[in-house]
């Protein structure tokens, strides 16, 4: 890459980690490409990126972007995206079934969060299934009322 080139790459990277909401840095080491190729393949039908970039070039992007404190050292491999559960739950399911892919550290809502809180957020409902409980919770009261209404027209027409 000639120094242009990698200006430029810096320059779209730190565009995509600032619109970004959710980055988490992982480390690889000792997983073929076609290992990968799967992470990347789940990942890409969410909208979710993942990209292997030196870690000098990341960091520059990362604090043109504003994210500062995330510690970059061996070989990593960058998940990032819109939605930041969607890249914790992308990341937390690809490493219970690949060893080897270990979750080093991330940047969520605006704060540097460890290997912990990554596994955490990944456990929490998606935004789609928080509004489903909220509305299977207000539609509670009314189902239960409709069910009363229904057993209480039953129960007079047997009697009549």
């Amino acid at each position: 890459m000639t120094r242009k080139e990698k200006a430029e790459f810096i320059s779209s990277l730190a565009q995509e980690f600032k619109a970004s909401d959710g980055l988490v840095v992982c480390d690889y080491k000792g997983l073929n490409t076609k290992t990968i190729e799967v992470l990347r393949d789940s990942a890409k039908v969410i909208g979710i990126k993942v990209q292997v970039i030196k870690n000098t070039l990341a960091s520059i992007a990362m604090t043109n972007a504003g994210i500062d404190g995330l510690e970059l050292k061996d070989t990593n491999i960058f998940v990032w995206g819109d939605d930041q559960l969607a890249v914790t739950k992308v990341v937390a399911t690809f490493a219970k079934t690949n060893p080897k892919f270990v979750i080093k550290s991330g940047y969520a809502g605006g704060i540097i969060v460890d290997a912990a809180k990554v596994e955490a957020l990944s456990k929490m409902p998606s935004r789609n299934e928080l509004i489903g409980m909220l509305l299977s919770t207000w539609m509670a009261p009314i189902t239960n009322f409709t069910i009363g209404l229904d057993a209480l027209r039953a129960k007079k027409q047997e009697s009549a």
